[in-house]
């Protein structure tokens, strides 16, 4: 049959007034009952049965079934769930499935909110259903509960369907009043309408009495008051802060609240519920745009300070008081629905497209815009900060829960936060937008694939939070910030006690603290002996110290990284003395010449003194890491007055993936010095294991260096191909790079991501002391994160005692498979050398228990 063709609907005189249902159309009934619903879509199904259509019930809600069982009807189950996306594409696929033409009966809309909880969802789902059903001719019916919903949800229900029907009744009659019916119009068809259910007779009312029957009938069945129409998130929210406040036992609700709005992990949940009092739901209720959940890391967040405040209350007084805002992950979805990137969406997730799509999806998400009522809402957060800087920080549903960090995977985005408001919200969009377009960066989506979360729902909330810290003449920082450990991923030192934790400190914005950043080495503090240092004076020291000191520039509204000549100008002499520290050996050297210099560099050494607050960071951590049964890790900013108070704010907290080893390892001794690669002590980091190799990835050190800057991106480029070709096809693989892998700094090492790399089962850095390359872990990092989650051997080939052998010209008995004239990388053979050694006995051995590693034939 044709688009828009008329179909019978059961009730010949209401296919007068309405001149038909057309195929293509979606009905809307909205009725005080179920049963009022019945008297419509039983004729319906009658006269589809008669005529022979492909008639579908899809049965999803708790209610009792519109319809039972008979021959010519289709009822599919679907469970209904709070995973929205998955639900939504499973009903398209039948829709895909049964094709053009088809009829269809869904249960009522209104029970969606029992697994989404908000009529915000419910009407996204409609709104991504509803022009699928159209696109493909079918009629469908749908029933809504009068009084349930908010006038937006309504509204996007009544402007994305055909018809739009409300039904009302008393003891005699039954009353049908037309709120929309699209591209057809009579004198009489959006008059209120009278229906006989038996008789069939469905006439306009044109008299005043019948008129004034019905009207009464209006009033007294009608929702028009601002409770009855308010958002059913709203509504729970309002009854349960009502039953409160009369002193009723509110637990069951703030169960729901923990469940509907902080978290889907169910050991976040247990302690979730255990610490948080009902004004504590409220209060993150009341700072939050949109519904939906809060995401991982702004529960974790929340629910650390909860278990310092129960547990270590002495600690508590010294928290900066936090002042965040959360958008809701409804909002991810609604922003996706409302700019129409569903379909795009949905093609994304499918294994052919879930690589390839995602940069088409992430333009069209950076392109995207947001609904009045959204800006509305921003202005007021913004409104709420004044002109502070802030930060739109991802909070993903999945993101720092139990065994999945995704650490590093999705944007973070500074705001400066000045200038007009205009400026401002740009500003601000600009970076929710650029954080819902990481989802699909190809490190997030590597990071889903190999932990096998694809077809999870991954909905993002925001964490949008002020940033702690103070001016400094145009910038403005924090004055410490970093990463705290509840047990120390790596033993820096042979005398520290691992489980007394660590931290990564360093001055400034906390980023320089998880990122690998060039030139630049954060303070290493192990808590059981904060000063404790690797350097032998202070000249190691400062050449291992932080370089550059990440900033907001209140001039150019940017996020900057400067040097300390740039700030220390206005560091007050307090500041100094806890953050700087004199490099007293190279001073000495200067005397000896007779030259009086003063040579400071960062180091944070005042800090670290302070014996009070790291015992205070020691219990923390502890605390939290009692409370979670599994090691932590943390993100918080320090800062301090002129008279040596000081706060501690926690921005973040996760569950820490550590090593844990249950192997038994015995390395060979007899093996031949001519057949090994490499063989170290003490320099490797990941579990014990024996692995027969298949490739091995060697970039050489010194061709390296001598490539033209710009060239060592193809390098990375080239290790990257060969990651992705080997996807999935069971290959062990090792790769050898000189300096840092993962680096943004090409001068550094080979700046791979960790997508580039995430296939190979060991990484071994090289120091090259002629090209200037030096190894370094970065414990703590987001890079480190990641090697531990996915159990990759990370090795360091140092120039000196660690490094027991090693021989690169080993691989030289191999053919460079980069040699091959159709290599893409030819030209490139000299400096990286692929090579097979499926068909030799190369393994690699690691020993974690006795820190030993070998690689040999």
């Amino acid at each position: 049959m044709a688009a828009f063709d008329r179909v019978c609907s059961g009730i010949p005189q209401m296919d007068e007034v309405f001149d038909n249902i057309r195929l293509g159309d979606n009905v809307v009934w909205r009725v005080d009952d179920l049963d009022e619903f019945r008297l419509f879509v039983e004729p319906y199904v009658k006269q589809a049965i008669a005529d022979r259509r492909n008639l579908i019930y899809i049965r999803f809600a708790s209610h009792q079934a519109l319809l039972e069982e008979q021959e010519g009807l289709k009822i599919i189950q679907v469970e209904l769930n709070h995973r929205f996306e998955n639900f939504t594409v499973e009903i398209h696929e039948i829709i895909r499935k049964e094709g053009r033409d088809a009829f269809y009966v869904f249960d009522c809309l209104s029970d969606l909110q029992t697994a989404w909880a908000t009529d915000l969802m419910m009407g996204n789902f409609f709104q991504v259903t509803c022009p699928y059903l159209f696109t493909l001719d079918t009629v469908a019916f749908f029933p809504l509960i009068r009084g349930k919903h908010s006038f937006k949800a309504i509204a996007k229900i009544r402007d994305t369907t055909q018809l739009f029907l409300d039904v009302y009744s008393d003891n005699k009659n039954i009353y049908v009043r037309p709120d929309k019916v699209w591209n057809r119009y009579s004198e009489v068809m959006f008059l209120p309408q009278i229906y006989n259910p038996d008789t069939g007779e469905f006439k306009p009312i044109l008299d005043g009495v019948m008129a004034s029957h019905f009207y009464q009938v209006l009033g007294k069945n009608s929702a028009l008051s601002d409770t009855e129409n308010m958002d059913s998130w709203d509504r729970f929210f309002n009854t349960t802060r009502l039953l409160h406040k009369s002193g009723a036992d509110v637990n069951d609700n703030c169960s729901r609240m923990c469940n509907i709005m902080m978290t889907r992990d169910e050991r976040l949940r247990i302690m979730v519920k255990e610490l948080f009092t009902p004004q504590d739901y409220f209060s993150v209720k009341d700072r939050m745009i949109g519904t939906g959940m809060i995401g991982g890391k702004a529960c974790g967040m929340l629910l650390a300070r909860k278990i310092i405040e129960h547990r270590a209350p002495d600690i508590f007084e010294f928290l900066e008081p936090h002042d965040s805002f959360y958008i809701g992950s409804d909002v991810f979805y609604s922003f996706i629905v409302e700019n129409r990137f569903w379909d795009l969406r949905i093609r994304q997730r499918t294994k052919e497209e879930f690589f390839s799509l995602a940069e088409e999806f992430a333009k069209k998400i950076l392109s995207g815009y947001f609904s009045r009522d959204m800006e509305e809402q921003f202005v007021k957060l913004l409104e709420y900060y004044g002109q502070d800087p802030i930060i739109v920080r991802s909070s993903s549903i999945l993101e720092d829960g139990f065994g999945n960090a995704f650490a590093g995977k999705y944007e973070s985005v500074f705001c400066s936060n000045s200038g007009s408001m205009e400026q401002r919200l740009e500003e601000l969009e600009n970076a929710v937008r650029c954080v819902y377009a990481s989802t699909m960066s190809r490190s997030a989506l590597d990071y889903r694939s190999r932990r096998g979360l694809q077809a999870r729902d991954e909905q993002m909330a925001l964490l949008v939070q002020r940033v702690s810290g103070s001016y400094y003449g145009e910038y403005y920082m924090p004055c410490a910030a970093g990463v705290g450990y509840s047990y120390s991923p790596y033993k820096f030192m042979e005398s520290l006690d691992q489980a007394a934790g660590m931290v990564r400190l360093v001055m400034g914005l906390g980023t320089s603290a998880v990122d690998r950043t060039e030139g630049s080495y954060p303070r290493l503090v192990s808590l059981d002996k904060p000063l404790a240092t690797n350097a032998r004076n202070s000249i190691e020291k400062h050449q291992y110290s932080q370089r550059k000191i990440e900033v907001m520039n209140r001039l150019t509204r940017k996020l900057e990284r400067i040097s300390l000549e740039d700030i220390e100008k206005f560091l007050t002499f307090p500041l100094k003395r806890l953050l700087l520290e004199h490099d007293t050996d190279t001073e000495r050297m200067f005397r000896d010449r007779g030259q009086d210099r003063d040579i400071e560099f960062i180091s944070c050494q005042g800090i670290v003194r302070k014996d009070k607050l790291m015992s205070q960071m020691k219990e923390i951590l502890s605390v939290i890491q009692n409370e979670y049964q599994h090691p932590v890790d943390i993100e918080f900013t320090m800062n301090f007055s002129e008279d040596g108070d000081y706060v501690i704010n926690i921005l973040q907290c996760r569950p820490l993936q550590v090593f844990k080893d249950t192997e038994s390892m015995e390395i060979p001794k007899d093996i031949d010095a001519k057949n090994i690669l490499f063989e170290c002590k003490k320099s490797a980091m990941g579990l014990s294991r024996k692995e027969k190799l298949d490739i091995i990835v060697f970039v050489d050190p010194v061709n390296y260096y001598k490539m033209p800057y710009q060239d060592k991106y193809k390098i990375a480029k080239a290790i990257g191909k060969i990651n992705w070709e080997m996807r999935g096809k069971g290959k062990h693989m090792l790769l050898m790079v000189p300096g840092r892998v993962g680096t943004t700094s090409p001068e550094l090492g080979v700046p791979t991501t960790f997508s580039d790399i995430s296939e190979f089962d060991a990484i071994c850095e090289i120091a090259d002391s002629k090209a200037g390359y030096n190894p370094e872990l970065s414990y703590g990092s987001h890079f480190f994160q990641d090697l531990v989650e996915a159990g990759i051997l990370y090795n360091a080939i140092f120039e000196n005692e660690k490094t027991v052998i090693f021989n690169p010209d080993l691989l030289r008995a191999y053919k460079n498979i980069f040699e091959q004239s159709d290599s893409e990388y030819c030209e490139y053979r000299d400096i990286i050398c692929v090579v097979d050694v499926s068909q030799d006995n190369v393994y690699i051995y690691h020993d974690m228990d006795k820190e030993k590693t070998l690689c040999a034939r």
